[in-house]
């Protein structure tokens, strides 16, 4: 179906999105949801505009900071519930702080000068060129656009708006929610999935026109603590013992081109992510990342030998390490019933927009929201350069968004078997 959708209404939304500061922040306590005031104020501008649509069960979890609304079936036919959902946060890498969007028109493919003195420009950042003609959309260089994701939430919510100004398009029932925290990978652990109550659901965060990801990582959080002994130098043979050497000695341990530099497609890594310390004390923080999981448990296990190895040198062990588990693969799970994926394939077919699917070097909601028993693939929200000044979109890529959303919400309809 060709959605004629209302590209003004469209960015009338997203601008309003991203002017709302919305920055997480991984340094206030775990138990405080969302981590910053903005993305309770940006949920509350969402619940009344969800409300004013019309749809249902419209409500702000005040436990888990999640927005979630229902769009009811056109009809009484037995048709599984499908979700969407989108992040109310931008990442902490950059400032989201008085966001200003800057509206390109008809983009030309020339460097765009911005007044703090920075470039956007296609001999540095290539993929501008796949844009030309298109209306593209960037902040002003001294912030983030937010794109990701408050594009995935404009799309959700103008989707939404076809819908309920299109009775006469016939489908089941739809469940959205908008949620705090992804960027600290807080957000979908309080997810309430009973209470969502769909078969399966969408992410819409990252991602070109096309693109879906489902297969992510498996990731865990090793910090190891080492306790020296601080010994005037002068005096040190036989009693010094000096934790930035343990610590270089653990680092020394590992492949040394088993990291992320080196890395790509279905490969793994290790990364030391934070290192501070002196001779009496240091503490290393290490990321893993693997998609298959027994070579996930393998790095595990390596670490954990050689931490054992090195505390083998002293009467009492002076390195301490703990592991967490982050998230897992998605995979694994979705594999068992990929009608998620073949839907949105299908959907995208339709479209005449080529799927592709590859694997995600990283994490989405969905890799916790899939474990949590709510299958949740990723799809695109058609923006580029996250997490900094040269972030962008085009209205285009925003309105494929919006119309792969319904094309797959109408899809589902028509399967036999969902």
């Amino acid at each position: 179906m060709n959605y004629r959708i209302d590209t003004q209404q469209l960015y009338t939304d997203f601008k309003q999105y991203v002017q709302i500061d919305t920055e997480s922040n991984d340094q206030v306590a775990i138990d405080t949801v969302p981590s910053t005031p903005g993305q309770t104020e940006l949920a509350k501008v969402l619940v009344h505009q969800l409300t004013t649509l019309g749809l249902r069960e419209v409500k702000l979890n005040a436990n888990n900071g999640f927005v979630t609304a229902l769009l009811p079936a056109t009809d009484s036919a037995p048709i599984a519930t499908i979700g969407f959902i989108a992040h109310l946060d931008t990442a902490p890498d950059f400032t989201g702080h008085q966001v200003s969007p800057q509206v390109h028109p008809n983009y030309d493919g020339q460097p765009i000068h911005f007044k703090n003195g920075l470039v956007l420009a296609p001999d540095q950042f290539p993929n501008l060129k796949h844009y030309l003609g298109q209306t593209l959309i960037t902040s002003d260089g001294t912030t983030l656009l937010g794109v990701d994701d408050k594009a995935g939430i404009a799309a959700i919510v103008n989707a939404l708006r076809f819908l309920v100004a299109h009775p006469e398009l016939k489908h089941g029932p739809v469940k959205v929610a908008f949620g705090p925290d992804e960027e600290i990978g807080r957000g979908a652990d309080r997810f309430d999935v009973a209470d969502f109550n769909a078969k399966f659901a969408y992410t819409l965060d990252n991602g070109l026109v096309g693109e879906i990801e489902y297969e992510t990582f498996n990731a865990a959080q090793a910090i190891i603590n080492i306790t020296g002994t601080s010994v005037h130098p002068g005096e040190a043979k036989g009693k010094l013992v000096n934790a930035i050497t343990i610590a270089e000695q653990i680092d020394q341990a590992l492949p040394a081109n088993d990291r992320p530099e080196y890395a790509e497609g279905h490969q793994g890594f290790y990364l030391l992510h934070h290192f501070e310390g002196n001779v009496d004390h240091a503490q290393l923080t290490y990321i893993i990342r693997d998609f298959d999981k027994i070579a996930f448990e393998t790095r595990k296990q390596r670490l954990k030998n050689i931490v054992t190895h090195l505390n083998e040198a002293f009467p009492e062990p002076r390195i301490k390490l703990k592991l967490t588990d982050q998230y897992y693969n998605m995979a694994d799970i979705i594999n068992q019933d990929p009608y998620p994926i073949e839907l949105a394939k299908q959907a995208l077919k339709n479209l005449h927009i080529q799927p592709f699917v590859r694997p995600f070097r990283g994490g989405t909601d969905g890799s916790k929201l899939t474990y949590l028993g709510l299958p949740t693939p990723n799809l695109f929200n058609g923006g580029e350069n996250f997490h900094g000044p040269y972030e962008f979109v085009t209205l285009e890529a925003m309105s494929q968004t919006v119309a792969t959303v319904l094309e797959i919400i109408a899809v589902h309809d028509k399967s036999v078997d969902n």
